[in-house]
């Protein structure tokens, strides 16, 4: 299939890109670059627009068998502070994607969701059949714009899937591509730039969390894994209307764990210290994956020890390149 990936030069999309081209499948980036890197791109064929360009928009789907949507805003306290950027982005530009999609004919999405959507369970590991209450106006923008592909598939037969991320970590095992934020807030990246002298010392959130060692627990998942499951989500596709699952192992990491995990890799110690708790951060996110294994056909096979030795493998990489994540 011929595959429109919207944001397809960010972290996530440009892994997923790779992964469809490895399934036999014919990937074409569109990207505006505002957080997207177009070294990430290479090799790939990148139309360089944003989603309010309906024009380029509706010439890329020409030919288009489905789309793979990537490009949102994504850090929660920026949501905080300045939800207008959100909602026109996240909601408004995404609803541009979907009109035009249904004017050319495109009547099949991935949609990159997250586990924001559920906001601060009651209960883990999570479950689709759990409420959806984001408690963050990031959350809110994902859930709507899930809401408005329901109410699309029942309406129109636009086929979607939503796949609820939760946190993704680690990099192309060749080393060719990985995470380039700016500004970056995962942990990880976080981390590797604090002993590398590239960022300050890590500032951990609490540390007086109900948890076995105070620190704040949540699923990581590797990238590749994630890639993965995006492509199998569009074949299933083929046979089915809808799709909504929880991306994730079902296993939780600490922060200090994960600190331990990178001491261990990288041989080197972690200068840290001990700030207040962030509002609003729960203490364990940990999902519940069955769902997305059964379904299709699915499982995460990285190990939180892997996704800190290919990350660290890309980050090392960066710096030699002069790209300094």
């Amino acid at each position: 299939m011929k595959v429109l990936v919207v944001g397809g030069a960010g972290y996530i999309g440009s892994h997923v890109v790779r992964a469809l081209r490895q399934r036999g499948h014919q990937p074409l980036i569109y990207d505006n670059l505002s957080t997207g890197h177009e070294r990430l791109a290479r090799g790939f064929d990148l139309r360089v627009a944003d989603l309010s360009d309906t024009a380029t928009l509706s010439k890329s789907l020409k030919g288009c068998d489905a789309v793979m949507h990537f490009a949102a805003h994504a850090y929660v306290g920026e949501s905080v502070q300045n939800p207008r950027k959100y909602f026109y982005n996240n909601v408004q530009n995404g609803l541009q994607l979907l009109h035009a999609m249904l004017d050319t004919g495109v009547l099949r999405i991935i949609f990159s969701s997250t586990c924001a959507v559920y906001g601060a369970p009651d209960k883990v590991p999570i479950t689709e059949d759990m409420p959806r209450l984001p408690v963050n106006p990031y959350g809110v923008t994902k859930l709507t714009f899930e809401q408005a592909l329901e109410a699309y598939e029942s309406a129109y037969g636009l086929r979607f899937a939503a796949l609820r991320y939760f946190n993704a970590a680690g990099a192309d095992s060749a080393g060719e591509i990985g995470e380039l934020h700016a500004p970056e807030t995962h942990l990880i990246p976080v981390i590797f730039r604090a002993i590398t002298g590239h960022g300050p010392g890590l500032e951990v959130f609490g540390e007086d969390y109900p948890t076995p060692d105070g620190t704040c627990i949540r699923d990581y998942i590797h990238v590749s894994d994630l890639a993965e499951a995006h492509v199998l989500a569009l074949e299933f596709l083929e046979s089915s209307p809808r799709l909504a699952v929880n991306l994730g192992t079902g296993r939780g990491y600490s922060v200090k764990e994960v600190i331990a995990a990178v001491e261990e890799v990288t041989g080197r110690r972690v200068p840290r210290s001990v700030g207040a708790r962030r509002v609003g951060d729960p203490p364990v996110l940990v999902s519940n994956p069955t769902r997305a294994q059964q379904l299709l056909d699915w499982q995460a096979k990285f190990s939180l020890r892997e996704m800190v030795i290919t990350g660290w493998r890309w980050h090392q990489s960066a710096i030699a390149a002069g790209v300094v994540p």
